[in-house]
């Protein structure tokens, strides 16, 4: 502390300092105690951010567990979905083999049966009652094998003339009607054919070829060699899948410790820098202190400054996390000042305040007094309504912030008090506009009375907080 200079006079008694030298140095400490102050008051707005820091870290740590966990447990689902899908398609290669032998089968007498059929040729020594006239239609038709035709049906003659006629229908889809062929000449001709189908069938292979069966054996085989290569190369992928899971989580985590370490850093030497100016301030508090105790009241004007410049210092937010990236606690976020579950904090302000909030809002579109068939008069209509729409815009203002987390705050001592006292005189005012009747004007006193006592008491809390 800079003193004022004291001389001797005669070399005895001090000379007391000018009182506008000590005003002058008890100015320079309160305004020195004041920079000091706006400067601390960014601290809390450090910590705060500082602790969200802390919990995006922790989160993103966490989502790089999580999004490895996720990845493991897929791979590990797949791998089980494959091995499951590979041995069933390994049991069911026998089943396969058997299959394929008898679709083959089924072609190879297929094959034969057609051959047989096509070498079956339409004669007249074959069919009684078809002459070589109609052997000539039928081959002009383009039906000379028992190939050529697949079954024969009654329909309605070509361009509808006439009555039914037999139709024979083609291997493709096609019927053509030969003039002289009907009911009698066609079952004969059906009749022939059956016979030469039987035929043929009786004559088609019942076992395939021991070339064809060999060949359907190769094929089964090396489809068997290739599934069980396939399940022998399912724990390598499964365990580079993994390995690429863990590479990434590790780099992921490396990448956040480092910028981890680096935040830390810089969050550490802002905070020495605060903690500096803390002491500086205490310092600075005690000078102040000293100085009121060694020359007492420096004047009216000062007196407010100095109790502001004395008054301690601001709490500093809740504890800190550690900073030193060792990963101690790294999956739980850190709670914030002002939140739940946080011994000592603040608490957010009640939804219940939402009650007034709506009442008033309704009495600032309906007013008072109108319900009843007396009208109030126009400044009572007018008045109510700004009343009680300006009581509502207060009450959301004091609210809505101390809503939010990071400004979580009870609702100011009074307030409530202060709200009541507003309600009961817009009631009292009502009952004054709506009748005139003696004893709702006494009511309306009393309430007048009583909202003016709770007006008083609630700005009287208000202003001691």
């Amino acid at each position: 502390m800079s003193e004022s200079t004291t001389t001797l006079r005669d070399g005895h008694a001090p000379v007391p300092p000018d009182p506008a030298e000590i005003r002058a140095e008890r100015r320079r400490l309160i305004e020195s105690v004041r920079a000091l102050r706006r400067l601390l008051d960014g601290r809390r707005a450090f910590e705060l951010a500082d602790l969200r820091r802390l919990n995006h870290e922790a989160r993103e740590r966490g989502r790089a567990e999580a999004a490895c966990a996720k990845t493991l447990q897929r791979v590990h689902e797949r791998r089980l979905r494959r091995e499951r899908s590979l041995a069933r398609r390994l049991g069911g290669l026998d089943g396969k083999r058997e299959h394929q032998e008898r679709r083959a089968l089924t072609v190879l007498r297929r094959e034969s049966v057609e051959r047989s059929l096509r070498a079956t040729r339409l004669t007249t020594s074959e069919i009684n009652g078809i002459g070589a006239g109609l052997i000539r239609d039928l081959a002009a038709a383009g039906i000379r094998t028992a190939a050529d035709f697949t079954r024969v049906s009654w329909g309605k003659a070509p361009h509808g003339k006439g009555g039914e006629v037999l139709y024979i229908h083609r291997p493709h889809g096609r019927k053509v009607h030969i003039n002289g062929i009907g009911e009698h000449r066609g079952r004969p001709l059906m009749e022939w054919r059956r016979a030469a189908v039987a035929r043929a069938k009786a004559r088609a292979p019942r076992e395939l070829p021991p070339d064809q069966r060999h060949r359907i054996a190769e094929i089964i085989e090396a489809e068997r060699a290739r599934l069980k290569a396939e399940a022998a190369e399912l724990p390598r992928e499964a365990d580079a899948a993994r390995e690429d899971a863990v590479r990434l989580r590790t780099e992921a985590l490396s990448r956040l410790a480092e910028t981890a370490r680096e935040a830390g850093r810089a969050a550490a030497e802002r905070r020495a820098e605060f903690d500096a100016m803390a002491e500086r301030l205490l310092a600075l508090q005690a000078e102040l202190a000293a100085h009121q105790d060694r020359y007492g009241d420096a004047g009216r004007r000062l007196r407010r400054a100095e109790s502001r410049a004395l008054r301690p210092l601001p709490a500093v937010p809740g504890p800190r996390a550690p900073e030193d990236g060792s990963g101690a606690g790294q999956g739980a976020p850190v709670s914030e000042p002002g939140t739940a579950g946080e011994p000592g904090t603040r608490v957010r302000a009640g939804l219940g305040w939402l009650l007034p909030v709506l009442l008033f809002a309704l009495c600032s579109v309906t007013g008072v007094g109108e319900l009843g068939e007396v009208t109030p008069p126009l400044w009572l209509r007018v008045g109510s309504r700004l009343a009680a729409l300006a009581t509502t815009a207060e009450l959301l203002r004091l609210w809505v912030p101390r809503r939010r987390p990071a400004t979580a705050a009870p609702m100011p001592p009074g307030t409530g008090t202060q709200a009541t006292g507003v309600f009961l005189a817009l009631a009292a005012a009502g009952m004054f506009g709506s009748s005139g009747e003696h004893g709702v004007v006494a009511a309306g006193w009393a309430t007048a009375v009583l909202s003016a006592l709770l007006l008083a008491t609630g700005t009287r809390r208000r202003a001691k907080d």
